[in-house]
């Protein structure tokens, strides 16, 4: 990419005049020509501007940015030098485009220079997010300046068709499951323990669905794989384990103490019973009922990892009646005779198993619990 100007003087010698200069590939799309470029990333925060966040809905093009998300997107790129990857950013130009193709005619009519006014503004319509992240990281690294993204350029057509590009941009885009999520992070060592568990363990193998984040009524699977990541990361929440192999024992051997007090599960594993007619009738399998007795977990082992000292005080959980018609579950975990997993659900479920286990309930638990024995669910 370069810049060049035409010859101003003086107090004329501003922006106007000069151009920047893209290696670029045209394209149609709906009769509108559009351009593809690398961009440097140090080039990305001083030329793609992106809504104030104080005007109005109706006249932004994008949505407000959301502050939160960029430190999480920075560290990505500075934890993940060699091998993060960001897709291409989407921005609208203002300015008058002028491509310049390396032939006359052929495919290099495709190939060639996009020019843009310098004093074109670059509204980004898609990407507003990773262009906010790669500012930060580069505060911090700015040898990733050399390194490029992708960028589709568009001729801005006005707010109202910005606007429309932003929806039609987003309409279709679906996040995945969060269970394919787990299964292809290789980099979260709490994801690789997940899939180690629900590959090997026995309480686990063969009865996790590694892909949905939801079961269908005739599946033949018990778990899903992001309920079971879940669990696992509210288990050892702040334990203070030596390695990566620790938590691995520690974790297979709560399940395999659980499955010991919850003999449905192991009644699936031998065709016994079937994983649909379970999951239908109890709640055990499902993910808040999960998440709940990894906190119920994460609390004993937080007083010792001894095997000896916690696993006796588990045994209550055998006395649990974890069927969904149980009239104790209706407010906490089942919501109108459908299962909620939402933050309050999840603190009114554990409630529910500290006290079958004599545990004591914490200060945010207790004042959930006597609002519901108050009956404000």
């Amino acid at each position: 990419m370069g810049a060049h100007g035409q010859g101003l003087h003086g107090s004329e010698a501003t922006t106007a005049g000069f151009e920047y200069t893209f290696p670029a590939i045209r394209g149609v799309q709906a009769g509108r020509e559009y351009y593809v470029s690398m961009c440097p990333l140090r080039l990305i925060p001083r030329i793609f501007l992106f809504d104030e966040d104080e005007l109005a809905p109706e006249v932004r093009a994008q949505r407000v940015l959301n502050k939160g998300r960029v430190p999480a997107l920075a560290r990505y790129i500075l934890e993940n030098p060699d091998d993060y990857v960001f897709s291409a950013l989407t921005a609208s130009v203002d300015g008058a485009m002028r491509f310049v193709g390396v032939s006359d005619q052929g495919p290099g009519m495709r190939v060639g220079q996009l020019h843009i006014p310098m004093a074109s503004q670059f509204l980004i319509n898609d990407g507003q997010h990773r262009r906010a992240a790669i500012e930060t990281a580069l505060k911090e690294n700015p040898a990733l300046g050399d390194e490029t993204i992708a960028v589709v350029f568009f001729h801005d057509a006005g707010l109202e068709r910005s606007q429309q590009m932003f929806a039609d941009l987003n309409r279709h885009a679906v996040r995945p499951a969060r269970s394919i999520g787990v299964l292809y992070d290789h980099r979260d060592e709490l994801s690789q323990l997940t899939r180690l568990l629900a590959l090997k363990c026995p309480v686990f193998r063969n009865f996790v669905e590694m892909e949905s984040s939801n079961l269908s009524a005739r599946s033949r699977k018990l778990f899903t794989l992001s309920a079971l990541y879940s669990a696992t990361s509210a288990l050892l929440q702040g334990l203070e384990l030596k390695s990566s192999k620790e938590a691995e024992q520690l974790s297979w051997g709560f399940w395999e103490a659980v499955d010991d007090l919850i003999p449905d599960w192991g009644e699936v594993r031998r065709k016994a019973l079937s994983a649909a007619e379970v999951r239908k009738q109890d709640l055990h399998t499902h993910g808040i009922a999960l998440h709940a007795i990894g906190l119920l977990g994460n609390t004993l082992l937080h007083e010792s990892l001894d095997p000896e000292e916690w696993k006796p005080r588990l045994t209550p959980l055998r006395d649990v009646d974890w069927s969904r018609t149980n009239p104790e579950w209706e407010g906490r975990a089942i919501i109108g005779g459908r299962v909620s997993k939402n933050h309050q659900n999840v603190v009114l479920t554990v409630n529910h198993l500290r006290l079958q286990l004599g545990l004591e309930l914490s200060t945010e638990e207790k004042q959930a619990e006597d609002a519901y024995q108050r009956g404000e669910r």
